[in-house]
């Protein structure tokens, strides 16, 4: 499943759509892309919907942000300067934060490997290969990758709400 974001007011539509789509239950997001693709963009516009005041920025060198302003506990992960040893020493962790009535994001998921949980819903973020489609002002695109029926429906709502409006 892939949506194809002109410019940044498309993603914060995008965002809006997850935001609005959000189970009661939380999620567990893992994120791909390269460095400067929007993973904590996306992620910033989310939270932004959700209500969420405080400053999002990327947990590159803390590895974990906590946020407030929500029904529900936010976590944001950066798995980047963990890589895949160091992911294994958080494991347990990792598990914890995928428990029901929890929002947690992780970014470089691809260093997470099999540590990460297996209900959860996957967003790669890329720039488009198109040049024409890249001369409409910082375009992306993303692809819902669900693990979990769960995570299926949640993905489709997103992009029929995305879509439709």
């Amino acid at each position: 499943m892939k949506i194809k974001c002109k410019n940044l007011s498309d993603t914060k539509k995008l965002a809006w759509a997850f935001a609005k789509n959000l189970p009661e239950r939380g999620a567990f997001v893992s994120l791909y892309g390269d460095i400067g693709a929007g993973k904590t963009a996306f992620v910033r516009y989310i939270l932004s919907e959700l209500g969420v005041k405080q400053k999002v920025t990327s947990p590159s060198f803390v590895i974990l942000n906590e946020y407030h302003g929500y029904k529900m506990p936010i976590y944001h992960f950066d798995l980047y300067r963990l890589e895949n040893e160091g992911v294994r020493t958080i494991e347990q962790e990792l598990y914890e934060y995928s428990k029901n009535g929890i929002l947690t994001f992780v970014e470089w998921a691809d260093f997470g490997k099999n540590n990460l949980s297996y209900d959860r819903l996957n967003i790669k973020i890329s720039y488009p290969e198109v040049l024409e489609y890249s001369e409409l002002g910082d375009p992306r695109e993303f692809e819902f990758i669900p693990n979990g029926a769960e995570n299926e429906i949640f993905a489709q709502k997103i992009i029929n709400d995305y879509e439709a409006n």
